[in-house]
């Protein structure tokens, strides 16, 4: 019988269910270790938390604008006399088109934002800046990115990047910062902006709101334009009474288009709660960081103070067993004549 073997038949299957006592016990035996780790991700937490820079959220609430006419009087024309038209070959189109949805998704689009940035200059305190000071309303900027004094990009990046960066990198920086929702139900616009400025947040978002409305005021403007130099064509093309009419008609409309674009400011989105400064921050949440990290801490100590309880346990276990088992293999078995001569030396004595 080899060694294996004598183990295998004397090993006694172990419990395999967990000992609450014993647990605690191994908890207990390592609390300095668990202090000790929960401690230093408390206070690590709290260094992290303190030195974040605050974001501050500025929000405005925006209702569709009543459409007067407007964009809309060309498909309410085309409704009306689009028999008429189709008759001298002209297609007026038909169906109207949500402004508001188009204007949000014009807003949200690349090139829109991309404009946006290159006419108010915000591509240095967009990607630039890291912290702002309240006692001068300042901005603190990033020393290894941006040279304030010099007005240079000192940024280290690898090529094709440039030290200042594209109009693409901050196309998606702002877009990280820009939440747009509307409210299914009253069709509410809510815009939020979040920077470390609350005075940049606000005006950013004032001059976002007036850059769409004038956009979309514009295209509006253009497009009638080019309906009435259309039509305008086509009413000295035909000689009939009755599509003259409507020539005249939708020319009329279109230049009351015109007309409502260049006296509305707030042509697609009506401001009914305007952006303001906020004077409290959105965001670090420090005392949750501060909660989370400790935890953390106190979960990965326990879980080393276990492993190495139960660790040491199996080992001391493994080393008691072969060492048991050593001892029995290496002791000598009496054979039967020397269990004979055992027998008679105790008689006779």
């Amino acid at each position: 019988m080899n060694s294996n073997e004598y183990h295998q038949q004397n090993h006694l299957p172990e419990d395999d269910e967990i000992d609450l006592a014993e647990l605690w016990h191994a908890i207990w035996s390592g609390k300095l270790l668990i202090i000790a780790i929960s401690g230093l991700f408390a206070i690590s937490s709290i260094i992290y938390a303190i030195n974040q820079p605050n974001i501050y959220k500025a929000t405005t609430l925006l209702a569709p604008a009543s459409e007067q006419g407007g964009a809309s009087g060309l498909s309410k024309m085309a409704g009306q006399f689009g028999g008429l038209a189709s008759l001298a070959g002209i297609n007026l189109g038909g169906g109207g088109t949500d402004k508001t949805g188009l204007a949000l998704e014009v807003l949200k689009s690349r090139v829109f934002i991309e404009k946006f940035i290159n006419k108010h200059q915000l591509l240095v305190p967009l990607m630039a800046a890291k912290n702002w000071n309240a006692k001068t309303n300042t901005l603190i900027f990033n020393d290894d990115m941006y040279n304030a004094t010099t007005k240079t990009w000192l940024r280290e990046v690898e090529a094709p990047k440039q030290p200042e960066p594209s109009s693409w990198e901050a196309y998606k920086a702002f877009k990280d910062i820009l939440v747009v929702a509307t409210d299914k139900e009253t069709g509410m616009i809510t815009l939020t902006i979040e920077h470390y400025s609350p005075e940049i947040a606000t005006q950013w978002l004032l001059w976002l709101v007036s850059d769409i409305n004038a956009a979309m005021r514009e295209q509006d403007k253009t497009e009638a334009q080019r309906s009435i130099d259309y039509l305008s064509t086509k009413l000295q093309e035909t000689q009939l009474a009755d599509m003259q009419t409507v020539f005249y008609q939708l020319i009329e409309q279109q230049t009351k288009t015109i007309m409502l674009a260049e006296v509305s400011l707030e042509y697609v989105l009506k401001t009914i709660d305007p952006a303001n400064a906020p004077e409290e921050k959105a965001k670090p949440k420090r005392a949750l960081i501060v909660v989370l990290g400790t935890m953390l801490g106190g979960i990965l100590s326990v879980l080393i103070v276990l492993v190495r309880y139960f660790s040491n346990k199996g080992n001391n276990k493994d080393g008691i067993n072969h060492s048991n088992i050593a001892n029995q293999v290496a002791e000598p078995i009496p054979d039967s004549t020397t269990s004979a001569q055992f027998s008679a030396e105790v008689t006779s004595k």
